[in-house]
């Protein structure tokens, strides 16, 4: 399924695995210590190679934690992309202790850094949905409207984002999502 903007910039959502979609850049849901872990965090990292790892310790040792909401970028090691940005989303309570803020800004933090970069392609997992619990059609929200807001900006470097969803069910939100 796709949307596409005025300006023919683009917004794909695509059922699969993030680590086998070619982009510039590919973002990765991590957590604030920027370890690795399971789900798409440990897809990503076994599929880049350990040299992403060794980068990551790097920004730790000069910033320590990635704060909830931000992101920091290597490169993408065995990747199809040229970069990864390991955004690192809220852990989901109700949705009143600032999540969607938090989630939102992940996202704009993510397109901020493909500008920066000179990004054309990008693609995001459904950030904060698995083990940190954020519901669907809530996540699927914030993510098309952050999005899209950046598609039409009159001045933009990227043309195509992909959603990659993994599962029918996170694809059959997501679409009815960009639908709505």
């Amino acid at each position: 399924m796709e949307w596409t903007s005025g300006a023919g910039r683009r917004i794909v959502l695509r059922e699969g695995d993030i680590t086998r979609v070619a982009v510039d850049a590919v973002v990765n849901a991590a957590n604030a210590a920027l370890a690795g872990g399971g789900g798409v965090d440990g897809a990503i990292h076994r599929a880049a190679g350990p040299a992403i790892m060794r980068e990551l310790d790097a920004i730790r040792r000069q910033i320590g934690r990635c704060p909830t909401g931000g992101a920091v970028a290597t490169s993408a090691g065995n990747l199809p992309a040229k970069y990864i940005f390991h955004a690192v989303g809220p852990v989901y309570r109700d949705g009143r202790h600032g999540e969607p803020d938090l989630l939102a800004a992940c996202y704009r933090q993510c397109l901020r850094m493909a500008e920066e970069r000179q990004v054309g392609t990008i693609s995001f997992p459904a950030i904060s949905t698995g083990v940190y619990g954020y519901p669907l059609e809530e996540a699927a929200a914030i993510a098309l409207r952050e999005v899209k807001a950046h598609l039409e900006q009159p001045h933009t470097t990227v043309q195509q984002v992909i959603l990659v969803l993994f599962g029918r069910e996170a694809y059959e939100v997501y679409a009815a999502c960009l639908k709505g």
